[in-house]
């Protein structure tokens, strides 16, 4: 049940009993409304190749993408190929990284990121999620935007906003990331996982907000069972929203 106090008054929206084709039809309803408002979602992470990415998405985490789009030429520049940041000097790297925050494991991400890749691969990303995960630093989050954006194979990125996002729409009640990623892959076609995540992500960027969504601002409000978790008010709502881009 969502409630929410706008000018004095409550809303308040029960869920109702939904079977499993309910459900499933309902979360590809929510995709497409997203794909409709956000047409031009995309990775918000600067990047011109695979190695980039893994290493932007790295330095991503408790980090705006914003930020780390400020740091990513300058480095990228300096570090070109994974031979070039396995024989990185560590004090170097930290101080092109420091501003992303917790820039010593970031910097031990990378360069045990790199010699792997040195190691066993050649010097090359890999583009398969087994492959990926054994890397220093890289989980399934990272390893699912690095295949879908840099590899095109889809895959689910769930972040914070992902999360947020999945429960309010009463998609799953878990918690763990990687059961999380499972259950919405039986909700919405593989060829589309990619792109839903982008959309959810942009979605809870810009409008789903983790304090107080926009809710009287959502074009997701006829579908959402927990509308009214933020202000109804169209006017009030408005003031909430952030167009971005975030990059």
């Amino acid at each position: 049940m969502a409630e929410s106090k706008t000018s004095g008054k409550s809303v308040k929206r029960a869920r109702k009993p939904e079977t499993r084709l309910g459900l499933v039809r309902r979360a590809r309803q929510i995709d497409r409304v997203l794909a409709e408002t956000y047409p031009d979602a995309h990775c918000e992470l600067d990047f011109t190749n695979p190695l980039e990415l893994l290493v932007a998405t790295i330095l991503s985490a408790q980090c705006t993408d914003k930020r780390v789009n400020l740091v990513t030429p300058a480095l990228f520049a300096k570090y070109p190929t994974a031979e070039d940041y396995a024989g990185a000097d560590r004090a170097e790297l930290e101080e092109l990284i420091r501003s992303t925050g917790f820039y010593r494991a970031k910097a031990n991400s990378i360069l045990g990121m790199a010699q792997a890749l040195c190691e066993r691969y050649g010097g090359e990303v890999p583009g398969k999620l087994k492959d990926l995960v054994t890397l220093p630093g890289v989980g399934r989050k990272t390893a699912n935007v690095v295949l879908g954006n840099a590899f095109g194979v889809p895959g689910i990125t769930v972040d914070t906003h992902f999360q947020r996002l999945v429960h309010r729409f009463g998609w799953t009640e878990e918690t763990d990331p990687v059961k999380i990623e499972h259950v919405v892959g039986t909700l919405i076609p593989k060829r589309d996982w990619t792109m839903a995540s982008h959309r959810l992500i942009w979605h809870g960027r810009r409008i789903c907000h983790a304090r107080k969504p926009a809710c009287g601002a959502c074009p997701l409000a006829t579908l959402c069972p927990s509308y009214g978790t933020g202000p109804i008010d169209p006017v009030q709502a408005a003031k909430l929203v952030r167009p971005g881009p975030f990059s």
